[in-house]
């Protein structure tokens, strides 16, 4: 998607080219690297790689899990943006314990930003939340893994990116890709609304836009990841509170959630838990393993969320789904091999390769032939 001299921020940390910058908000050792506070420093390279892999499937597959289970339920339907104000509390609990155990103090970024990734941190979760009352998971999901499209078009409105060739076909792919997926679902699955389509596209379009302005913002105050997480969540879900007190759903979904008080808060908790711990793995597995291996991972846990989706909950299948995501996953292999200069330079050089070995098969056929006639 960028050149590989690119400053890259991934979940709120800057990296170029794999390597993590080093930020005036954050004190923590370089070669400190810690899941759960178990210390993985001294393992290699290679162990180090398949730990981070482990836990990135699982706290991300739980919460998936978690995610469709919550949001689907029939009992809770009603309560969407009511459960996204608890993840948004839980999110801020966290990032404000992460920022007194690692004894930072202050804020870099001005609030009028915060106030901006706030209003975008609320759009992606709260949309992307609430869109599982109208879309299948799996074709959720499918809409995540097109953010190039509206990053690209944020990169090019607000960076004054430039793109290349691949990053156009790879955007091509996958919408080519999402248009046959979402066909496929709007004509088979019993849950299927335009409304879920919007809503799934404004939470993309959120999404992009906070990748741009993070960007743009820790380049130029060189904040920590905790600080942006805690601040833009606690002003979200200052946000979201007023919204949903003055809309009214406010007491009517806290009347709703305490038939269940323990089952749902709970579920909550261990649902923004298994997020806020996923992003903290993957800033490890970019440190670790560069930016390149952490995108891969990210989109195997995809499909296999995908996978899960259909064994644990009950929704038809039609093979256009299968062909569909092969398209993106087509797009997201070419946006990959984009950012990185072998990958690029080996897909450029496959037809020729193809060509020559084709043309030495053919030559050293004929050199048979011509030995056998003799």
């Amino acid at each position: 998607m960028m050149s590989s001299n690119t400053v890259v921020v991934v979940n709120n940390e800057r990296y170029d080219g794999g390597k993590q910058l080093k930020s005036e908000g954050s004190d923590q050792n370089a070669n400190d690297l810690k899941i759960l506070w178990f210390d993985i420093s001294y393992l290699s390279s290679f162990h180090q790689f398949l730990v981070c892999c482990l836990a990135v499937f699982i706290f991300y597959l739980l919460y998936g899990y978690l995610q469709e289970l919550l949001f689907t339920l029939d009992s809770l339907k009603p309560c969407g943006w009511y459960l996204t104000l608890i993840q948004f509390g839980y999110y801020s609990v966290f990032g404000t314990i992460e920022m007194k155990l690692r004894r930072m103090k202050g804020r870099k970024i001005p609030l009028k930003i915060y106030f901006i990734l706030a209003f975008l941190t609320l759009g992606t979760m709260g949309f992307s939340n609430s869109s599982l009352q109208y879309l299948n998971y799996p074709t959720q999901v499918i809409f995540k893994c097109c953010k190039l499209i509206p990053v690209m078009v944020g990169g090019i409105l607000i960076q004054k990116k430039v793109y290349g060739t691949l990053d156009f076909l790879a955007a091509f792919c996958m919408c080519l890709g999402l248009t046959l997926f979402t066909l496929a679902d709007s004509q088979i699955s019993p849950v299927f609304s335009t409304i879920g389509v919007i809503m799934i596209s404004c939470a993309l379009l959120c999404d992009a836009a906070i990748g741009n302005v993070q960007e743009k913002s820790m380049k130029q105050y060189k904040a920590s990841n905790a600080e942006v997480v805690l601040y833009s969540y606690s002003i979200g879900f200052v946000y979201l509170f007023v919204i949903l007190l003055f809309s009214g759903n406010l007491t009517s979904s806290i009347g709703m959630c305490s038939e269940y008080p323990a089952y749902t808060y709970g579920l909550c908790l261990l649902f923004a838990l298994t997020g806020y711990l996923g992003i903290q793995v993957v800033l490890i597995l970019v440190r670790t393993s560069g930016a390149l291996a952490a995108a891969t991972v990210t989109t195997c846990r995809k499909a296999v969320s995908i996978v899960i989706s259909f064994l644990f909950f009950a929704k038809p299948f039609t093979f256009q789904y299968l062909w569909s995501g092969l398209l993106v996953v087509l797009g997201i292999y070419l946006n990959i091999c984009s950012k990185n200069q072998t990958l690029r330079q080996n897909l450029t050089n496959a037809p020729k390769r193809i060509v020559e070995f084709f043309t030495n098969f053919c030559t050293k056929k004929q050199s048979a032939r011509t030995l056998l006639s003799v």
